[in-house]
């Protein structure tokens, strides 16, 4: 029978108690984890999201007979005292030196049968069940862990920003549609029929005015919404912390940002050194063949233009004579990878739109050995495995193109490649900013300019001058915060001065009464003495996945969508009554409601 909770309080979580307290009366609150009946004696773990306690009932009456019934999940208080467990102690658990003799039990609440096994370490169910089940799933230790990490995470990074003077102000999340980049969501509104807010991308525009205001300092850990494809590391609500400084520049912008970043490292006991590297965005691309190099592994990518140049090896002199490159992966200890790994690896070069790979190594008998052997001879070979930079137990890959496309081809290699022989080590933590990033990139299909941050992104000063004539070349003052190959941040100096503001909606193909009508608002604030301003948005489920070595941000949300962006658990969205679609003034049309299954 379910009982009342009564008077009875909690006087420990279930992870609290230690051998220095045998003796004392306690009393348990929580969900029966694992149960064993032996008869004359049942011992169950009680749990709450503290940990877990064993209690004991090793007396025959009612009490073992209550205990007898118990299930998995059945949420229950314990009344009792603690006891040393002798020889029978756990070295697993924090509680694993006691127990506790139950005097006194009470069923607070029963629970069905489960689709799948909470007390186990390793679950069997998919992710869809997961999903679906979310409150059950969030019962398990990992979340559990996972979410309070998110919490300490989150006050770290306050404290921080609280102890350099910034102001945590909230933004309006019923706002105006800008797109540019990524879909907005839309929100009817119904006092205005035929017109809508849109859900924030970002506090982009709000935080700008908020430096025009005078507020100079300004955070927020806010969320956000993108109508976008997902991935592992994307959702459609997410969560950011926002900055904003007055006066900044990009060095101002590190100083407070790293320390801050240090602080939330902390929370899992890891010292990470600052200040953190700096990386030109051609740097990258050149040596990584990304711009959020996972600088875990080492292997950059070496140009050997200029040391095959002449060449008579038709690839390479083809490459080079229609203004290409031919860049080589020194891959550590892979000398000795058979013919089916780097036909794979070849394969895998084509699919990404080389013309195959070139490979070169030491035999074991220290002959050369080379799929260009032939054209280049020994010495050529070995030149070009010195120009890579490898030692004699490493193999060398060579892919010759596009100066853009061979790098992109050779760091998705070079990732394949670190998988493979383990180099990306879940508990080292490389950093580094990415910086000068090109500030436009041209769409053939569109036939325009598009930003590639934002359109509010200042140019690098020296670079003002060319925006009109030569768009391609200016280099934004932009930067990102790169960690194991993922963007954990990125951000900017801002545009303060209105005029040049109209210039990069200009080269955007905004033109003036499209500018008014979109940013009317925000270009009329900057022309009241706006501030010279910048700042960032680091991505708090992405930080916090990596912090608790997660391969999917979803790990590290409590309430996660599918790759539908479906909300399996109250299955959202979902179909609205007629009454409200009428006093909205819409009307649906379209293709049947998609499948939802997919995560």
């Amino acid at each position: 029978m379910i009982e009342s909770l009564g008077t009875l309080r909690r006087t420990h979580t279930c992870g609290d108690l230690r051998a220095s307290d045998i003796g004392q009366p306690v009393v348990l609150l929580g969900w029966i984890h694992r149960h064993r009946d032996l008869g004359g004696l049942v011992f169950f773990d009680v749990r709450d999201r503290g940990g877990l306690t064993q209690v004991v009932i090793d007396e025959e009456g009612p009490l073992l007979d209550e205990a007898k019934k118990l299930r998995a999940e059945f949420v229950v208080a314990v009344v009792g005292t603690v006891r040393a467990r002798g020889a029978e102690v756990n070295p697993k658990l924090p509680t694993g030196e006691i127990e506790v003799v139950a005097t006194q039990l009470r069923l607070l609440n029963d629970a069905r049968p489960l689709p799948f096994s909470i007390a186990s370490d390793e679950i069997a169910a998919t992710e869809e069940t997961r999903l679906r089940y979310r409150y059950l799933d969030l019962r398990r230790p990992q979340l559990q862990r996972n979410l309070v990490l998110r919490h300490r995470v989150a006050k770290a990074l306050r404290d921080h920003f609280d102890s350099q003077g910034f102001l945590e102000i909230e933004t309006p999340i019923l706002t105006r549609s800008t797109p540019e980049g990524a879909r907005d969501y839309l929100v009817p509104s119904r006092v205005h029929p035929g017109e809508f807010y849109a859900l924030p991308q970002s506090p982009q525009i709000f935080k700008q005015i908020l430096m025009v205001a005078g507020f100079d300092r300004y955070v927020q850990i806010v969320k956000c919404f993108r109508d976008e494809d997902l991935r592992a590391d994307r959702q459609p609500e997410f969560t950011q912390v926002d900055l904003e400084i007055s006066f900044a520049s990009e060095d101002l912008v590190f100083e407070l940002v790293e320390p801050a970043i240090a602080a939330a490292f902390r929370v899992i006991g890891v010292e990470v050194p600052t200040p953190f590297p700096r990386m030109a965005y051609a740097e990258a691309m050149a040596r990584y063949g990304s711009d959020k190099p996972d600088l875990r592994c080492g292997m950059p990518i070496v140009d050997v233009s200029a040391g095959v140049a002449g060449t008579a090896f038709t690839p390479f002199r083809e490459a080079l004579e229609a203004g290409g490159v031919v860049r080589a992966l020194a891959v550590p200890g892979f000398a000795r990878a058979s013919r089916r790994e780097i036909d794979e690896l070849t394969a895998q070069a084509r699919e990404a739109g080389t013309a195959g790979l070139v490979w070169a190594r030491k035999s074991a008998e220290g002959a050369w050995q080379s799929s260009a052997l032939k054209a280049l001879g020994e010495a050529g070979v070995a030149a070009l495995v010195e120009a890579a930079g490898a030692g004699g137990d490493d193999l060398v890959l060579v892919a010759a193109g596009p100066a853009e496309g061979t790098p992109k081809a050779l760091g998705a290699l070079r990732l394949t490649l670190a998988k493979k022989l383990d180099l990306l080590k879940p508990d080292a933590f490389a950093f580094t900013w990415v910086v000068d990033f090109p500030l436009l990139e041209w769409d053939a299909a569109e036939g325009r300019w598009f930003s590639m941050h934002h359109p509010f992104t200042s140019p690098v000063d020296e670079d003002v001058a060319t925006l009109e004539t030569d768009p391609g070349a200016v280099r934004a003052r932009a930067y990102d915060l790169v960690l194991n190959g993922s963007e954990i941040g990125g951000g900017s100096i801002r545009i303060h001065n209105p005029e040049l503001q109209r210039t990069i909606f200009r080269t955007l193909g905004i033109g003036d009464e499209e500018a008014r009508a979109r940013f009317g608002f925000f270009i009329e604030a900057l022309e009241y003495g706006t501030p010279p301003h910048g700042g960032i948005a680091l991505g708090l489920d992405r930080l916090v996945a990596i912090l608790a070595g997660e391969a999917s941000i979803r790990e590290v949300m409590a309430f996660p969508k599918t790759a539908q962006a479906v909300d399996l658990m109250s299955e959202a969205p979902s179909p609205v009554d007629q009454k409200q679609l009428d006093e909205l003034m819409l009307e649906v049309v379209g293709p049947e409601r998609p499948g939802r299954g997919q995560v």
